[in-house]
């Protein structure tokens, strides 16, 4: 059962660090500090909660809403979907590490987990950026830091949460991929 938790909360801080990755991720690691839910000490995953590592995290979190602010975007989309990728599967195998369980399954699902986030994310903002003026439009990363915050820390205080992080991002990719598809059919009538 240990093994299941471990591997869920892995899960939901993965889906997190795909949604937006760089709040998430300083807040694992400063649980992970303090020894509050999560700890990466006595594992190969410790440099995720070392000082020195957070505060590179704090610069590129800086950097990317200096970026997003200017140009729209901090970074192409394929680059932004491996960053996460590979964020959410250092993140699981750490969750899985932590109790010497194997970090393979963190590797593979928190990857997955990660590149899911990352697309609900980017489907459902980018649908409701269109629908929005720019000065609203501008708060969606504000929202999109809030939604992977929380949904972070509350896969490290409840791990069967990540279950419905989960479920709701493919809910949300799977409506949005819907949508689309009913948009254009509704164009073919109009001939």
């Amino acid at each position: 059962m240990d093994f299941v938790l471990d591997l869920l909360q892995g899960v939901g801080i993965a889906a997190a660090v795909g949604i937006r990755p760089w709040l998430p991720f300083l807040l694992v690691g400063v649980l992970a500090a303090a020894n509050l839910g999560i700890d990466f000490d006595g594992t190969e995953f410790a440099f995720l909660e070392s000082v020195p590592f957070l505060a590179v995290i704090a610069v590129l979190f800086v950097a990317a809403i200096l970026t997003e602010r200017r140009y729209g975007e901090a970074l192409p989309t394929a680059v932004y979907a491996v960053l996460a990728a590979a964020l959410g599967a250092l993140q699981a195998a750490g969750s899985l590490a932590d109790r010497d369980h194997s970090i393979i399954p963190g590797v593979i699902l928190g990857a997955a987990a990660a590149v899911l986030g990352f697309f609900a994310a980017r489907s459902l903002f980018t649908r409701v950026r269109r629908r929005l003026d720019a000065e609203a439009a501008g708060a969606l990363p504000v929202y999109a830091e809030g939604i992977a915050l929380v949904g972070a820390g509350l896969s490290i205080l409840f791990p069967p949460l990540a279950v419905v992080l989960v479920a709701a991002l493919v809910w949300l990719l799977a409506g949005g991929r819907r949508r689309e598809g009913e948009k254009y059919a509704g164009l073919r009538v109009l001939r």
